[in-house]
């Protein structure tokens, strides 16, 4: 069973242990210390996309279906932006955004119109429908991430959060700042 030792408190080898532990027997020439970290993250975020995704279930929705409601009703009044600032905000292709687009648009929850400014350009704005699922979906969604995160002590999360801005920004690298990052 993996988790603590009663006895000592310290934490027993877990899968990621187990792994470089055997790596370690296989290629004693290569430092696997990274998998420590590496591992245990893509592993974490497995499980939490599968958390997640109750919730987004739960409401009919897929993850990126979610994304894109977020980034609607974060956008505040009028709840819209063009497809291309969608792909942006989520992290995906324009050809991925269309399909997810067309789904919610089937579903009634957004809609597409030509943009004032621009008779070539699409909008795509949450409906009243649209809006009202999402904010129950949302609701729901920021209490799970609470009962997720409710696994560390409080002083862990801070700390946890800290050191992994300090590491995305130094990874994303200093041009991150001028990219279009999402919000």
């Amino acid at each position: 069973m993996e988790g603590t030792d009663e006895d000592t408190r310290a934490p027993l080898p877990d899968h990621v242990a187990r792994i470089q532990a055997a790596w370690r027997r296989e290629r004693p020439d290569l430092d696997v210390a990274p998998q420590a970290v590496i591992g245990r993250l893509h592993r974490l975020a497995a499980l939490l996309t599968q958390e997640l995704c109750v919730v987004y279930r739960r409401y009919g929705l897929g993850e990126g279906e979610f994304d894109v409601l977020a980034a609607l009703r974060r956008a505040g009044e009028p709840f819209e932006r063009a497809p291309g600032e969608l792909a942006a905000h989520t992290m995906v292709t324009t050809g991925a955004m269309t399909k997810r687009i067309d789904r919610l648009e089937r579903a009634g929850l957004v809609t597409r119109r030509r943009a004032a400014d621009d008779g070539r350009g699409r909008v795509v704005a949450l409906t009243a429908a649209g809006r009202e699922l999402f904010d129950r979906a949302f609701t729901d969604h920021i209490h799970n991430e609470h009962r997720l995160l409710s696994a560390l002590h409080p002083e862990e999360a801070s700390a946890l959060e800290s050191l992994l801005a300090t590491w995305l920004a130094r990874v994303e690298g200093p041009a991150a700042s001028d990219r279009r990052i999402p919000r």
